[in-house]
């Protein structure tokens, strides 16, 4: 069976290909945080705080051991290591499992017997994971679509293409294995279009450009990706500021190809000017405290402001052309508001 893209951009943060991760403690970590289970939050996105502490509590989050160091000091999650120790993080396998349906609000955009277009909000994981069984889109399209489950594999039934958990905006699901494969097609090919819009921190950036590069694994923090590193592929994205604002920019952008975070690696390494809130690639605190008192309201808003506004393409089956258009949530009409004032 062919297999949905496994390189777009808009790919949940991949650390399942290790079984086991390291992190080192900075100087600048314990400025930052105060307590370790505060530096897992933001170190590694791809889990939630419920389940680190669900592996801490099994012995898998530890101090990595070293010749120097045979018995390392036990870990605590209400208090930070010293700078310098490597915490280990043991990562459970993927276990198959099986979407359930759950009765979740859904914004349809359109909907025939073929597919569907759906509105994903901020904060919604696309499929179920280890640390997110529950409360995904999938959990949402099945009870939608109650014979969506023998499409596709059993833990994400008619997905083609995934949004970050943080990424809101246009989605689509096949609800029949034919329109699943044409969907397949057409993301592999490209022949989608697919126009994104972000928030950013700075406003020293060329008012429109092509940014190339090839993106691949970071070597060192494996929840990244990197610019131009070993294996990487090529990417390529189109970009044009719609406004520059006191310290910040309002940006539009089109992709070519569509690799694992394309857009947040692409801004911050090639533009210097990483998505708002963004915590993979960014420096959150630091952003709203360029941003001024005004914009404490995104010191609570864990997500990069991010947003998948449109996605057009010609239906698999009818070939129609369908082209969804969606406002950004409100929290990014917000900020450029206030940008405004």
């Amino acid at each position: 069976m062919t297999k949905p893209e496994d390189n777009a951009e808009e790919n949940l943060d991949h650390i399942f290909d290790k079984e086991r991760i390291t992190l080192s403690i900075t100087d600048k970590d314990l400025k930052e945080f105060k307590r370790l289970d505060q530096f897992l939050a933001k170190k590694v996105t791809a889990f939630s705080r419920t389940f680190l502490k669900s592996l801490f509590l099994m012995g898998k989050i530890g101090i990595e051991s070293s010749e120097e160091n045979q018995n390392p000091a036990k870990l605590e999650l209400k208090k930070m290591p010293n700078a310098g120790t490597k915490i280990f993080i043991e990562i459970p396998p993927p276990v198959p499992i099986k979407a359930k349906a759950e009765d979740i609000p859904l914004e349809i955009l359109y909907e025939d017997k073929h597919l569907v277009f759906v509105n994903k909000a901020p904060g919604m994981v696309t499929h179920p994971a280890p640390g997110n069984y529950t409360g995904t889109l999938v959990n949402a399209i099945l009870h939608h679509c109650p014979n969506l489950g023998r499409i596709g594999s059993s833990e994400r039934p008619g997905i083609v293409h995934r949004l970050d958990k943080g990424t809101s905006g246009v989605m689509v699901v096949a609800k029949n294995q034919k329109t699943l494969e044409g969907l397949i097609e057409l993301f592999s090919k490209h022949d989608i279009n697919r126009i994104y819009e972000a928030l950013t921190i700075g406003t020293k950036i060329p008012p429109q450009g092509t940014l190339e590069s090839n993106i691949g694994r970071h070597p060192r923090h494996r929840q990244k990706m990197a610019c131009n590193v070993n294996n990487g592929k090529d990417a390529k994205t189109y970009y044009k500021a719609l406004n520059f604002f006191d310290n910040f920019t309002h940006v539009e952008l089109k992709l070519e190809t569509g690799r694992t975070h394309q857009i947040r690696v692409h801004l911050s390494s090639l533009l210097n000017s990483a998505i708002l809130c963004d915590p993979l690639y960014g420096n959150p605190s630091h952003h709203i405290q360029r941003l001024g008192n005004k914009f404490a309201f995104l010191k609570k808003y864990p997500h990069p402001l991010l947003h998948a506004k449109t996605l057009g393409l010609i239906h698999p089956i009818t070939k129609e052309e369908l082209t969804f258009t969606v406002e950004a949530p409100e929290i990014f009409q917000k900020v450029l508001t206030v940008g405004k004032s």
